[in-house]
């Protein structure tokens, strides 16, 4: 992994471990109050976000979500086969709970969950038919190597969709590092009632995080076909999605 400590263990392509597990424990800390901040933090766009990705899954498909922290996306996901991974037990724990409550009252079985880092996926190849991402991939310790193994495990005409913090090129991630570090960090440390709140840390990959051609063109060196990138309504969001070849 290349050396980041010019940018505090950050940049495009990844995290160093010790910013990485930080970072993890940050997230964590959020647990409790993470829906509420992220519902004010984005005017209530955030379920809107949430249906548009949702709308690529259909009826018996094989679902992976990586980074599925506490279900947020995952509890609404329905009529597929369905796997929640996640390098964090705590997050898996509340994710468990909450996911299958809502999967056994809709007569579905029960979801899967992994313990595990994006990086190494322990789960065979050509298995998925969608794989998603939802506010997790500017988290991966090494995003070249998530999204090949997220390659590995798609089938052969799968798709990847992945929704994260908008920054479509430089002059929109100057407006969202401003957006991040200005009214996000007054929100979430109105409702977390702590200056050193863990939305501190958003800010930062934030900072660091790579604009959609960045990384449209990873994914294309990866392999990925009909690589697409857009920002989603009111712009603090960005969609990818990518294919991998029949």
């Amino acid at each position: 992994m290349p050396d980041r400590s010019a940018t505090q263990g950050f940049d495009p392509s990844g995290i160093d471990e010790e910013a990485w597990t930080e970072l993890e424990r940050q997230l964590e800390a959020t647990i409790p109050v993470y829906d509420k901040v992220n519902k004010i933090m984005t005017l209530g766009f955030d379920k809107g976000m949430r249906k548009h990705v949702r709308s690529h899954a259909k009826p018996g498909m094989k679902v992976l979500e990586v980074g599925c922290g506490p279900g947020s996306f995952a509890v609404d996901l329905e009529d597929v086969d369905l796997t929640c991974l996640d390098p964090s037990a705590e997050m898996l724990k509340v994710c468990k709970k909450r996911v299958n409550k809502a999967r056994k009252s809709r007569g579905e079985k029960p979801a899967a969950y992994v313990e595990a880092i994006a990086e190494e996926i322990p789960l065979p190849s050509d298995t998925f038919d969608r794989v998603f991402c939802l506010f997790s991939f500017r988290d991966f310790k090494d995003k070249k190597q998530g999204l090949t193994e997220i390659f590995r495990v798609l089938k052969p005409g799968g798709q990847l969709v992945i929704c994260d913090a908008g920054k479509a090129n430089w002059l929109h991630g100057l407006v969202g590092r401003l957006y991040m570090g200005t009214f996000v960090q007054w929100v979430a440390r109105i409702v977390t009632r702590n200056p050193n709140h863990p939305w501190k840390w958003l800010a930062r990959t934030y900072t660091h995080y790579g604009t959609h051609s960045y990384y449209k063109n990873v994914m294309k060196e990866i392999g990925y076909n009909d690589v697409k990138a857009r920002l989603l309504f009111p712009g603090m969001s960005s969609r990818f999605k990518a294919r991998k070849p029949e």
